[in-house]
Formats: structure tokens, C-alpha cells, sequence
């Protein structure tokens, strides 16, 4: 009968040491899987919200999924790779913190410019680096368009694009630049009747006052929709060409320098050409 009783009891031990066992692996991997990801961006700038966004959606695409599975089976250098892959970002970390939370700690490439070339369209940074234009990775960033080079990348626009988001009228006149060639950066206003050429990169600040001047003096009076193309990249004149050049119907913009009109900078006066 004592050995019957010390038999059952034996078969209880044994049966609660497998249950607490259960309870007790299943807790442990628990705390050894994932819980959850978060995106930790470096140095923190206004693209952080769409940077987490496109970071999210490429992970969502990624083959394996990570939150409930075992920490030791993921392997993160292999996420890493993965995501370095895409030129938006320059570094990416991926590791575990203590509470199981997958951190994915990224650097992105910030743009400064969107690039419309032939059919094709993409961003670049300060260095000129480019990066697809993805719509999870959509930035608000100036616009330009132009047939670019070796010798003459849309980087050579920087100068241009800062001067103009950095004004406080040229960034609320101009819709987009459009760059003939290294010579001639068009800007085109968001107004309708002409466009401005700015030539090259150089003086800058004399050349926003000159079109200033043109403002102010002639246009009130000729009419904004006058010229097609405002010129300013010669220095000391304003150059503008007329629209109509011998019909009632509007041409198509020609940069070119006949059928002008021209203003003498160091007075700020304008003055016909009556040799037409």
C-alpha cells in the first residue's frame, strides 16, 4: 500500500515538474523573442517621418519576420545588408535591446534636390549622390530639370537652389529651375508669362536685384505676360525678350538674344531698343 501511495505521488512530482517545465520554457522564450521593432534615426531633420515610413515598408517586404521569433535565429547583419542595399540610407545598425525589441538604428541620406532628366527622376544630397525617387521616400525638396553631364551634374545647382529656398521672395516666385546647360539655369515663376534666365551660378545677389528692378519699373506698366524670357545674366543689363516679334500670336521661348529690350543696371532704368 506504502509503495502504491509513494508511486502515485512519484507520478504527481513527475507530472507537475513537466507542466512547470512547459510553463517554464514557454516563458523563457518568450523573453527570448522578438516583441517589436523601432527605428532610431541619426541626427534628427524634417524627412524623419517619411525615413521611418519607407525603413517600415521595406521591412514589411522583407522574407522573414521577426516579431514572436526566436532572437538567436534572427540574424541582423543580414537585415543590415539588406537595407544598405537602397541608396537612401548611408548606415544602417540593427540590434537587439534587452526587453527584445529589434532597434534598427539608421543614417539616411538627406536630399536637397529632386532631379527630372529625360525620362528618368531621382534625388541627390549635398555631395551629389543620388538616390532613387520612391514614393515611400517622397521628400518636399526644390525641383529641377535639365540634360546633365560630367562636367555639368545637377550638383553645380546647389548654389542656385539654396540661394533661392533661402530667399524669402525668390522661394515664393520660383516653381522650378530648368538648366539649358551650365550657362543658362532657367527659372521658371509660379506666376505665368515669362521665364528668367540667371545664367550661370555666379553673383547671385546682384542678379535677384537687377529682376527686382524689373519688377518694380517695367513690368507694372508693360504687363507680366510682355516677354517671354527675362534676362539677367549679363552683368550690368537686363535683357528682355518680347513675346509677340511681328504677329499677335505667342511664340515659342527662345533664349536667344534678338528682339531685345535692355535696362541698364547702375541706374535702374529701363530703356526701349528702337532698332527692331
Amino acid at each position: 500500500m506504502v509503495k502504491k501511495i509513494l508511486g502515485w505521488v512519484i507520478l504527481v512530482v513527475l507530472v507537475a515538474y513537466v507542466v512547470c517545465a512547459a510553463f517554464w520554457a514557454h516563458a523563457e522564450a518568450a523573453k527570448n523573442s522578438c516583441k517589436g521593432i523601432q527605428i532610431q534615426i541619426v541626427e534628427n531633420n524634417a524627412t524623419d517621418s517619411v525615413t521611418r515610413r519607407g525603413i517600415m515598408s521595406e521591412i514589411d517586404k522583407y522574407p522573414e519576420k521577426f516579431i514572436g521569433k526566436q532572437i538567436p535565429s534572427i540574424d541582423t547583419r543580414k537585415l543590415e545588408q539588406y537595407l544598405k542595399q537602397y541608396p537612401q540610407f548611408e548606415d544602417v545598425v540593427c540590434n537587439f535591446t534587452p526587453s527584445g525589441i529589434l532597434n534598427v538604428k539608421v543614417t539616411p541620406m538627406i536630399p536637397e534636390l529632386r532631379v527630372f532628366e529625360d525620362s528618368s527622376s531621382y534625388y541627390i544630397n549635398k555631395d551629389g549622390k543620388r538616390m532613387a525617387s520612391k514614393a515611400v521616400f517622397f521628400v518636399d525638396v526644390p525641383v529641377v530639370s535639365g540634360k546633365f553631364n560630367e562636367k555639368f551634374t545637377p550638383k553645380h545647382l546647389l548654389p542656385l537652389t539654396r540661394f533661392v529656398a533661402a530667399d524669402p521672395v525668390l522661394s515664393k516666385l520660383v516653381g522650378m529651375i530648368h538648366a539649358d546647360d551650365s550657362d543658362n539655369i532657367i527659372l521658371i515663376p509660379r506666376i505665368h508669362g515669362h521665364v528668367i534666365n540667371f545664367g550661370d551660378t555666379n553673383r547671385l545677389v546682384e542678379k535677384k536685384q537687377a529682376l527686382m528692378a524689373v519688377y518694380r519699373k517695367v513690368l507694372p506698366y508693360k504687363g507680366w505676360e510682355e516677354y517671354d524670357t527675362i534676362s539677367v545674366k549679363f552683368r550690368g543689363q537686363v535683357v528682355a525678350t518680347r513675346r509677340n516679334k511681328g504677329d499677335q500670336q505667342p511664340q515659342k521661348v527662345e533664349y536667344q538674344e534678338t528682339d531685345m529690350e535692355e535696362a541698364t543696371l547702375p541706374e535702374l532704368t529701363y530703356t526701349e531698343n528702337t532698332n527692331q
